[in-house]
């Protein structure tokens, strides 16, 4: 075969062109540090670095984004979760000086103000928030869980379940002693008999201050159901005549009958007679429904806790929320999740529950004692304040010897009040006592499994960042040129060249004269 110059020529060249392609390479390899420019370069360091890419930029979701703010709504939490736990410790110790220990006149009154202002900040923890979410309010993370300002705007049908264990044994002073009705004209007719205790059953609801209407359903203490598997409920109610409305004024207002029902709206009270006591105390589901319009600062929102309607003032807006299934309310009294939770996904195909619902830990019952305790604290001071009026009327040197009589007989009714409020003041005390152990040990449990499910999330993230730190090294060694390596080729590749280029030049140059 003859070889001629122009082959020699087109050889040359394309050896040339090859070697400036190898030289260009190692030059964008060089300058970007990546082995390929496009997929076409190495389709298999292309495919294996999309996938590399896409399980990195998944787990830098995870770790730099979903872990951090699901652990700053937890801290949010868990901070909130302490302050609440040492408000109740405060509380507890209020509640055992008042329920042991003589106390003053200052002394009572500085304890209730002391538990009114905790009771007021325990709540507007409740209203947590972070990044403008409220942390406490399940799904509803932009309705506070309290409300923060007075409002009678909307009505709230509301139904509370409870069981028989929430009726409780209390007990109320009869015949106080009312000095208005001391006439002097007649000392004589001034009613002399002696105050005393009466033992009531009574069931507190969630609110006070509530609207006229009534009604209960119970179940009966073996769960019975019916046919399609639905618990068999008793009603009891103002519309059938089973429950009578009775206002706080009325002396008979705790006084019911064996077979009767009281309902008292301005207190939120249930008072029930020894015969239907009997019938209820056994139950484990006692669903009782009542209204509500007027909310103060700081109460918790119904919604939150109960299945209810809320009906605007003008009946135009009728919403409805519902907690949990009522035939089925096994667990007592919230808790269960009522389906609220919140969850993060914070690996591939996991996810975590992140927020710890209001119902968890923040309860009705606790602002309650405390406004029993208030209440029995007022009474007190109100028997104190009448003693130091009679004690006043009898400095009176013009007294007859029967206006004198009848003031020292009034002044030991006086004093027996006094004894038997003051009783009533202390067992106050005392339930406000339990009410804080019980929600502390509410709020242990919610920090509890914050708590776990937070070290859940730390060990996540702690894993994540390892394979990212993998990932990492997985996706530099697929697309990362090494650069030594590079550069001694390039300067090669550069070197071999620039030689092609001379040899070429020799080679092209010639002509048929440089053979003759």
């Amino acid at each position: 075969m003859r070889i001629t110059n122009k082959m020699m020529t087109n050889n040359v060249l394309h050896n040339i062109n090859n070697n400036k392609n190898l030289l260009s390479t190692l030059e964008n390899q060089y300058s970007t540090g990546k082995k390929i420019q496009k997929p076409s370069d190495d389709p298999i360091i292309a495919v294996r670095a999309l996938k590399l890419r896409t399980n990195l930029s998944e787990i830098t979701q995870y770790v730099e984004k979903n872990i951090p703010d699901a652990l700053s709504w937890m801290d949010t939490t868990e901070s909130s979760l302490d302050v609440v736990n040492d408000i109740l410790r405060q509380m507890n110790t209020y509640c055992n000086q008042g329920a042991n220990d003589p106390l003053t006149a200052e002394d009572r009154n500085s304890i209730v103000e002391n538990l009114e202002q905790l009771k007021q900040h325990i709540y507007q923890e409740g209203n947590s928030n972070y990044a403008g979410r409220y942390v406490f309010s399940g799904y509803k993370t932009d309705t506070p869980l309290v409300f923060n300002e007075p409002t009678d705007d909307y009505t709230y049908e509301m139904t509370e379940p409870l069981c028989g264990e929430d009726i409780t044994t209390e007990f109320k002073i009869v015949n106080n002693v009312d000095i208005n009705d001391f006439d002097k004209e007649n000392p004589d007719a001034f009613d002399k008999t002696m105050p005393n205790q009466i033992q009531m059953y009574r069931m507190r609801l969630g609110y006070g201050n509530l609207e006229e209407g009534v009604s209960i359903q119970y179940t009966d203490g073996n769960n019975t159901t019916d046919a399609e598997g639905y618990l068999v409920k008793t009603e009891l109610s103002v519309g059938n005549g089973a429950i009578t409305e009775k206002k706080l004024t009325d002396p008979d207002a705790y006084q019911p009958g064996d077979d009767e029902v009281y309902f008292i709206a301005e207190t939120g009270e249930l008072i029930f007679g020894k015969n239907m006591y009997e019938k209820v105390r056994k139950s484990e589901h006692i669903d009782v429904t009542y209204s509500k319009t007027k909310f103060e600062t700081n109460d918790l929102r119904p919604e939150h806790y109960f299945n209810c309607t809320r009906t605007s003032e003008d009946g135009t807006e009728v919403l409805n929320f519902e907690k949990q299934d009522l035939n089925y309310n096994i667990e007592k009294k919230f808790g269960a999740k009522e389906g609220q939770e919140i969850q993060y996904e914070v690996n591939f195909n996991q996810k975590l529950t992140i927020n710890t619902q209001g119902s968890e830990a923040f309860t009705h019952d606790i602002g309650r004692a405390i406004d029993d305790i208030i209440n029995a604290v007022s009474d007190v001071q109100e028997t104190e304040e009448k003693m130091a009026e009679v004690d006043k009327m009898l400095e009176d040197t013009n007294l007859t010897p029967e206006q004198r009589k009848a003031l020292e007989g009034i002044k030991e009714q006086l004093t027996s009040e006094f004894t038997l409020r003051t009783d009533i003041m202390q067992a106050a005390f005392a339930g406000g006592l339990s009410d804080t152990v019980d929600m502390q040990d509410k709020v242990n449990v919610a920090m509890s499994d914050l708590g776990g499910r937070y070290n859940r999330l730390l060990l996540t993230q702690s894993r994540l960042g390892d394979q990212q730190v993998d990932f990492e090294d997985l996706l530099s060694s697929n697309e990362d040129v090494d650069l030594v390596d590079t550069i001694i080729k390039y300067t090669s590749a550069e070197t071999i060249y620039n030689s092609s280029l001379s040899a070429a030049s020799k080679l092209v140059q010639s002509s048929l004269l440089d053979f003759l």
